[in-house]
């Protein structure tokens, strides 16, 4: 879950990390109001969740509350790469003498952590990393012994931040693990870390992704969470315990297992494609939803309404290998989950293709002919499962 700004400077507050007085308004009449609450000049910030905000002309500076509320009214409803802008944040001005950049992150490649520094900030980094890679400075940190404060300095000189500010920037290096390290994150990223006319260091913006897998034990980080950037299906899924995520497409799956359901996009795009290249059809997956190991009809259910509601899906392709769950057991739940859906008033619609495979694929299969059910379709490999589903999504288009 990546944070907005606001609630990276929360995070960092609550570990001792400085920030400036700041307030999150959605109005220009909002934006007048807390200017004046925190007097003097303030910067108007755009509150999306993609970087290049000022370059966009998303971050203004106001010189007091009427300018601000200007600011404010003119940032409010921008689009920043395909972001519209429904909140800002009005900060309190900071007379800055430099700027500099550290971070910590999940290094995935080395299955480690990783602590970076760069003389470089207030700028993207990635065009830092991309231009002059010795600019900077990366750490590897021990996921056992933490970020301690040797190699904090170490970092920081490697970086070459100023001798002046090396203490002062380990200090803030070391809180950050905290924030990194106690919140669960996967990225925590200061940039600009400022240096101040008096010579201290304040966080004027910060980037928090969190680790949604440890969410069980990260109990305030719920309030964190942005349903209004959430697409409504996904979050409905969610609300129903679905491991789904929406794609771009027009065949909705359900599958049990992340590898057969990841392998049956791509089967199902090569179907696509092969409908491309005969007629221009171009379907795709709409969605990747895997049941896991069970398959009961309440599951079945869930998983179909959602799909079936999804105004792009043109047809379902249900791929079930059968192992602990018998797909005896799945086929009766699709007949009492498509049962239960006509029942409460739900109109299907769209075709289903189904294949079964693996433990009692058979008795399956004999199931849902008997039932007869309109408009659900049997296949016996996947590769011709695909295919089906692709021609009809095509037809339906």
């Amino acid at each position: 879950m990546d944070l907005f700004e606001p609630e990276a400077h929360e995070l960092f507050d609550k570990h001792g990390i400085p920030v400036g007085r700041y307030r999150v308004v959605s109005t220009a009449e909002e934006a007048r109001a807390a200017a004046e609450e925190i007097g003097g000049r303030v910067v108007v910030k755009a509150q999306v969740k993609t970087g290049g905000r000022g370059k966009a002309g998303g971050v203004k500076l106001a010189s007091d509350p009427a300018d601000a509320a200007g600011k404010a009214d003119d940032i409010l409803g921008m689009n920043i790469k395909g972001h519209t802008v429904g909140k800002v944040l009005i900060g309190e001005a900071s007379t800055v003498v430099d700027e500099y950049y550290i971070a910590l992150l999940l290094d995935r490649s080395n299955r480690s952590f990783l602590a970076m520094a760069s003389r470089h900030g207030g700028v993207e980094i990635e065009q830092v990393a991309a231009e002059n890679p010795d600019a900077l400075a990366r750490v590897p940190v021990d996921p056992i012994h933490g970020l301690d404060r040797e190699t904090a300095f170490r970092l920081c000189a490697e970086a070459r931040l100023p001798d002046a500010v090396r203490d002062k920037a380990s200090d803030i290096l070391i809180k950050l693990w905290d924030v990194f390290s106690k919140e669960d994150a996967t990225l925590v990223e200061i940039n600009p870390l400022a240096e101040l006319t008096d010579g201290s260091l304040r966080a004027l913006d910060g980037k928090v992704s969190l680790d949604d897998d440890a969410s069980f034990r990260q109990n305030g980080h719920a309030s964190f969470l942005d349903i209004t950037a959430t697409d409504p299906l996904e979050a409905r899924a969610a609300a129903k315990g679905l491991n789904y995520v929406k794609l771009d497409g027009e065949v909705g799956i359900i599958g049990n297992g992340a590898g057969l359901v990841m392998s049956t996009l791509d089967v199902v795009a090569y179907a696509g494609e092969a409908l491309t290249n005969e007629r221009g059809g171009g379907v795709k997956a709409a969605n990747f939803l895997d049941i896991g190991g069970g398959a009961s009809a309440e599951v079945m259910a869930n998983g179909l309404e959602i799909i079936l509601g999804d105004p792009a899906v043109k047809s379902v392709l249900v791929n079930v290998f059968g192992g602990i769950t018998a797909c005896d057991a799945v086929a009766n739940g699709i007949v009492q989950a498509l049962g239960s859906l006509q029942g409460n008033g739900k109109t299907i619609d769209k075709p289903l293709v189904v294949r079964l495979d693996g433990n009692n694929a058979a008795e399956g299969r004999r199931i849902l002919g008997e039932a007869a059910l309109a408009g659900v379709l049997s296949a016996e490999t996947m590769d011709g499962a695909a295919s089906l589903a692709a021609e009809l999504a095509s037809k339906g288009v």
